[in-house]
């Protein structure tokens, strides 16, 4: 019989602290919170609003496809054109690989000659920013997380998060735009 933890979380929110409980692919321990900044995967994530889609290529390292998720706080945020995000506000990024769709391009050869069609592939990893004033001051007020098949990366990787995010300082430290 397998045997399913559950994972506390503390999310912080405006209103106060909500505790969640999500079951995690094995028993809860420090490998499932990333170094430096102690975020977890949020329970449900998956079912936040989409903020934005992207393509990263780096020729001959990265060819990505990537989404944006964020919670009720972030989407309202971005739907207001608010910034500095409030305090609560979380997003996820999730990246995939991006492959040639075979099947697609056969299917649209008709009515499009020559299109080329690409899909998600292998998951790459999945990033979370949270925003925190307090907690996270020394980083404009964000912590953030770079997971793995739902392993934290190292506390080097870490370490890189706010100086790769600092160009974006005047969007409060986000790449994202909002695609209404």
């Amino acid at each position: 019989m397998k045997r399913i933890a559950f994972l506390l979380v503390a999310v912080a929110t405006v209103a106060g602290i909500v505790v969640s409980a999500a079951p995690t692919s094995g028993p809860a321990n420090e490998e499932a919170t990333a170094p430096i900044y102690g975020i977890t995967i949020p329970p449900g994530y998956r079912d936040w609003k989409l903020i934005a889609m992207d393509q990263l290529l780096v020729p001959g390292k990265a060819d990505q496809l990537r989404a944006q998720l964020g919670n009720d706080i972030a989407i309202k945020a971005f739907k207001e054109g608010k910034v500095p995000f409030p305090d609560g506000t979380m997003i996820a990024a999730i990246h995939w690989t991006r492959v040639p769709s075979e099947d697609n391009d056969k299917v649209l050869a008709g009515p499009f000659p020559g299109a080329q069609s690409f899909v998600v592939g292998s998951p790459v990893n999945v990033q979370f920013m949270v925003e925190d004033s307090e907690k996270y001051a020394a980083t404009g007020g964000w912590g953030f997380a770079d997971f793995t098949d739902g392993k934290p990366g190292d506390k080097a990787l870490h370490e890189i998060c706010f100086a790769c995010h600092t160009p974006a300082k005047d969007r409060d430290y986000g790449f994202t735009h909002y695609a209404p």
